[in-house]
């Protein structure tokens, strides 16, 4: 994935600017965006706060972790059901 020039909590900083009563168009000439990534950041992160974008970061972290140790445990459950489907 391509990685963002600007940080989660400058993206949040830059839409409040424009929450804040400035124009769309100058705010993103001003931090050289298109108007476009405004609008699509807007729809991903509007309304949040800092601190609920790090919150929300880490539960992503967590979430992802817990599924690769779902995936682990049903490969090993696999494993153990072909084992012991064979006769000895």
């Amino acid at each position: 994935m391509k990685k963002s020039r600007h940080s989660e909590e400058k993206i949040v900083s830059i839409l409040r600017e424009a929450q804040g009563g400035m124009k769309v168009r100058d705010v993103c000439a001003r931090h050289n965006i298109s108007e476009q990534t405004y609008y699509g950041w807007k729809r991903k992160y509007g309304g949040m706060q800092v601190d609920e974008l790090r919150q929300a970061r880490a539960l992503a972290e967590e979430n992802g972790r817990l599924k690769r140790i779902v995936a682990d445990l049903t490969v090993q459950i696999d494993i153990l059901k072909a084992i012991n489907a064979k006769k000895w």
